[in-house]
């Protein structure tokens, strides 16, 4: 079965779509999905379905979400196989568990962020650039768009949420690093509209724009995010933003461009824009 998660939930049997257009079922397909070969609990399948209300019914309708689901199973499978249904959306104590390869994309997203994020570690920018590209490029929108979240399945989101970010801003500090930063510019200005509070994302714009010749829009950047954590945290920016801020006052030439003042992908002084981690 070859099942996509980052974007619309895709699940594919001998090329047929076993996806369900029901809401309820197509959700436990997703959550039986994230976790392929290992048994989900009724519990845990009741709470994504109806978190703390329950229908007295919910055992019972959740016995025909997995009967249609298999259904599509069988449909999907050839007759003259040796796995039913059964087999492959299987009954186990306590649960249910659908026997099934780790998601592709996400498994590969995985990988990608893993091997980039040590590139990036090792210095070997232009590498990690191009694998965080490939690993970001996997994503066809919000992970598992078109089902509708629950508890478990929020958690999921939420952890493949932040992986992308993460590895979203790895390859940005490999693109400044490689001296992209004019052309990162755009994408720098609406993270930062979209993410107000993002310590690192105004850290990478406020070095781009200083890098292109605009060190006062870079001090705007600066005291957009300062009144903005103000007012929401009641809290000053951090003391590496505060650094960074008094670098681009000073004109320090830790910030110059990579071919300008032996440049080695860090802001000298400050360290690095972002933590490293895969």
């Amino acid at each position: 079965m070859e099942i996509r998660v980052l974007g619309p939930l895709v699940a594919q049997l001998a090329h047929t779509s076993v996806v369900p257009s029901a809401a309820k079922p197509r959700q436990v397909l997703a959550l039986l999905a994230l976790h392929p070969g290992q048994v989900v609990t009724v519990s845990t399948l009741l709470d994504e379905l109806w978190g703390d209300a329950p229908p007295r019914t919910a055992p019972a309708t959740l016995q025909t979400y997995i009967r249609q689901l298999r259904r599509m199973l069988g449909a999907a499978l050839d007759p003259t196989g040796v796995r039913g249904p059964k087999d492959v959306l299987c009954t186990r104590y306590g649960g249910y568990a659908l026997d099934a390869a780790a998601a592709v994309d996400a498994t590969e997203f995985q990988r990608l962020c893993v091997a980039g994020q040590t590139a990036l570690r090792e210095g070997a920018d232009l590498e990690a650039s191009q694998l965080l590209h490939r690993a970001l490029s996997l994503w066809r929108g919000p992970a598992l768009a078109d089902v509708q979240i629950g508890r478990a399945l929020e958690v999921e989101t939420l952890r493949l949420e932040e992986t992308r970010l993460s590895a979203l801003d790895g390859r940005i500090e490999a693109d400044l690093r490689l001296g992209r930063h004019a052309a990162l510019l755009g994408e720098l200005t609406a993270l930062a509209a979209q993410h107000p509070l993002h310590e690192t994302v105004h850290a990478q714009l406020m070095l781009a724009l200083y890098r292109c010749g605009r060190p006062s829009h870079a001090l705007s950047a600066y005291q957009r995010l300062r009144r903005s954590l103000i007012s929401e945290l009641a809290l000053e920016p951090s003391p590496r933003l505060q650094r960074l801020h008094q670098a681009i006052l000073a004109a320090d030439p830790g910030l110059e461009l990579p071919d300008q003042g032996g440049y080695d992908g860090r802001v000298r002084g400050f360290g690095r824009l972002i933590p490293a981690s895969a």
